[in-house]
């Protein structure tokens, strides 16, 4: 057995919280196109799990937002990909925001690093991960309005990894694989075989490949090669961008399966009603998609407190950054 299988197998309580995370941030994308389907697919969207939100409690300044004259026409979206056993509300392993930006014609999908070293209300100074754990979706978004300066009020959360089923159903994607990432890739999916009950091959050569959904799901996971999990986001964004291409290439009559195979494993405090409405925006946008992280490299830097390992920053300088880039289009 490889190192990288042992440290693999020695990780199996959390084989959940890898799972589903690289599709929640296209979720809302993907759910946008329903709305070609009219009254049909609102009958689906009703198989998510409805949460309501305290709008109250989420941390939201409006007097902060003042000088963002766009604020209001920019919306943004909280996207959690939970790593939760029966019964537990679990950790947010990935956390992205999608932003619908009609000022600028753009669709941001943006990650947050899991083990930034932020302030939990009630909890102080923590990783911004375990605010899902502590207080569910509304304590994880009053965390994010608080640290980044947001205005967010809805979420998507998924649970457990249904990623290979959604690329399957879509016939695979193309995603490039370097020589370094080959070097791992194939623990992961003989990792993922074993668990699964599946039996895809081995990734022989690096280059272009057409990943079906166990191999990019392992593509996903790496994080053993230069840059870390820096580079882990970034592979999360690229399988991201692959399927949103696939989607909006992809025959209407797909939708169907998809949508059935997905949204019981939703949670969300958006409507089917709203669901459409947001497809609307994102269809006359289309598919100008725009990626970033925060915080950013150059102002971050990793460090041990207490013997925990924690993602530190300037605090005030992530959220002007966030801000500029969200609300005003600046990199």
């Amino acid at each position: 057995m490889s190192r990288i299988e042992k440290g693999i197998h020695k990780k199996k309580k959390k084989k959940k919280s890898f799972g589903f995370k690289i599709f929640i941030g296209f979720l809302c994308v993907l759910l946008a196109f329903a709305v070609i389907g009219g009254g049909y697919f609102i009958g689906l969207l009703n198989k998510m799990d409805s949460v309501k939100l305290n709008q109250d409690n989420l941390g939201i300044i409006e007097d902060e937002f003042k000088d963002y004259n766009n604020a209001s026409k920019i919306k943004n979206i909280a996207l959690f990909g939970v790593d939760a056993t029966d019964g537990e509300a679990g950790r947010s392993d990935s956390i992205m925001v999608a932003t619908l930006d009609p000022v600028h014609n753009k669709l941001k999908l943006t990650s947050i690093m899991r083990d930034s070293y932020v302030n939990i209300d009630g909890y102080g100074d923590d990783k911004i991960n375990h605010a899902y754990a502590y207080g569910g979706p509304e304590l994880a978004i009053k965390t994010i309005n608080e640290n980044f300066g947001l205005n967010i009020q809805e979420f998507v959360s998924v649970n457990f990894s249904s990623l290979p089923i959604i690329i399957n159903i879509l016939g695979g994607v193309d995603i490039e694989i370097t020589n370094e990432e080959l070097e791992y890739i194939n623990s992961y999916i003989n990792d993922i075989n074993k668990k699964d009950g599946t039996n895809s091959p081995h990734i022989t050569s690096a280059g272009v490949q057409h990943l079906d959904g166990t191999q990019a799901l392992a593509y996903s996971r790496i994080r053993y090669t230069s840059g870390g999990d820096y580079k882990r986001t970034e592979r999360q964004r690229t399988v991201l961008a692959a399927l949103f291409n696939k989607i909006t290439s992809t025959s209407i009559a797909s939708y169907n399966s998809l949508l059935n195979e997905v949204l019981p494993y939703v949670q969300t405090n958006l409507n089917a009603g709203d669901i459409l409405s947001l497809g609307t925006k994102v269809l006359s946008i289309g598919n100008n998609l725009e990626q970033d992280r925060f915080p950013r490299d150059g102002y971050s830097e990793g460090a041990m407190i207490n013997g925990t390992y924690y993602l530190t920053f300037d605090r005030e300088t992530a959220k002007q950054q966030m801000r500029d880039y969200i609300f005003n289009d600046i990199k």
